[in-house]
């Protein structure tokens, strides 16, 4: 008979084990891959145009020490399938906390100038962060069932970068949804000026 259970007791810390068939864990079931990465180098934009569709539930854009050429924000949009350009209707929310390097301006707050309500303009993910050599950004995105023909499209965001002008840390919080019941197969990045000097964007499905 097949020993379907281990004791504790039985197993040897010390020693090395292999084990070979397939193995899996009950009720650990996310799982993610990823799926491309764009490097920046001076670029205008960053353009997701492909493998966002029905695969995977769930779409993830991690942001890594993204560099910008000019004191500026990072920006995004979506364009619907068959769509001609990032232009989509959305409406967001955008709040911050913040700390300065000389222990000051400590605080977080709504900032009802980073949101939008029913625009079609690129939403800011980061505001003002600069461009000094030591400067960047890193965070997520999130993407929502971006193939539901039934729904509307929501996304949460979460930067974290240096604001080298002041200087201080900004984290921002930024979410909200794309008001259109059309796919989105398309995503795209961009500075609001200037160019992503540098940095990576790497896409994961997630089911």
């Amino acid at each position: 008979m097949a020993l379907s259970k281990i004791q504790p007791a039985s197993i040897d810390l010390t020693a090395n084990y292999a084990f070979t068939g397939t193995n899996s864990v009950a009720g650990l079931e996310y799982a993610e891959k990823k799926l491309s990465t764009l490097t920046a180098s001076s670029s205008s934009t960053l353009d997701f145009t492909s493998n966002i569709d029905s695969t995977y539930n769930i779409y993830k854009f991690r942001f890594v020490n993204i560099h910008s050429s000019a004191t500026a924000e990072l920006r995004f949009q979506g364009n619907a399938a068959g769509g001609s350009g990032f232009n989509e209707t959305m409406t967001t929310t955008y709040f911050v906390s913040r700390h300065d390097e000389n222990g000051s301006n400590g605080q977080i707050g709504y900032d009802t100038g980073n949101d939008q309500a029913q625009g079609t303009d690129f939403q800011r993910l980061a505001d003002n962060f600069g461009a000094d050599d030591d400067s960047s950004l890193c965070g997520e995105l999130f993407l929502f069932d971006p193939s539901s023909t039934t729904f509307v499209k929501h996304f949460i965001s979460t930067t974290q970068y240096y604001q080298s002008a002041v200087p201080r840390t900004n984290n921002t919080f930024v979410s909200g949804y794309f008001n259109t019941t059309s796919a989105i197969d398309e995503i795209q990045f961009k500075m609001s000026s200037g160019n992503i000097d540098s940095g990576t964007i790497e896409m994961y499905g997630i089911n």
